[in-house]
């Protein structure tokens, strides 16, 4: 699994997401479309211009799917330490992007991997092993 693919490969789904205000903050939320399918709540892989980082797909109070915060690693992202760097925002600021535009969510692999990418921008990523789910278990246990 380790061959790059382009965002418009076959195998990749893509779709289309919101970028809204969370709350009354100036932060923003990614709204993704409702399909249990595709975007399952849990600890994610989010590539952001070409860095990989991690997330926490979660659902909004009204159940629509949502990603509010992206870090660098698993274990600030499942916490969302306020101290540390939130990556989503830091892309939202230095894209020139605006609440209420959409982008573009690249589905790797559902509830494993996820690109996200401004409207006719390309991308290219490479696809990362999910791990064996008796090796999860015993990581988040030990966590």
């Amino acid at each position: 699994m380790s061959a790059r693919i382009q965002h418009d490969h076959p195998s990749i789904e893509s779709v289309r997401a919101t970028i809204e205000r969370a709350g009354s903050t100036a932060h923003p939320r990614l709204v993704l479309p409702e399909e249990p399918s595709l975007f399952p709540e849990g600890l994610i892989h989010v590539t952001l211009s070409e860095s990989r980082y991690r997330g926490l797909l979660d659902h909004s109070f009204e159940g629509v799917p949502q990603l509010r915060s992206v870090y660098d690693n698993a274990r600030l992202a499942r916490s969302r330490d306020p101290d540390a760097s939130n990556r989503l925002r830091e892309w939202f600021a230095t894209s020139d992007l605006e609440f209420g535009r959409s982008v573009h969510v690249d589905v790797i692999e559902p509830g494993h991997q996820y690109g996200i990418r401004v409207p006719g921008a390309s991308a290219v990523y490479t696809p990362i092993e999910k791990p064996d789910d008796s090796l999860a278990a015993i990581a988040e246990d030990l966590e």
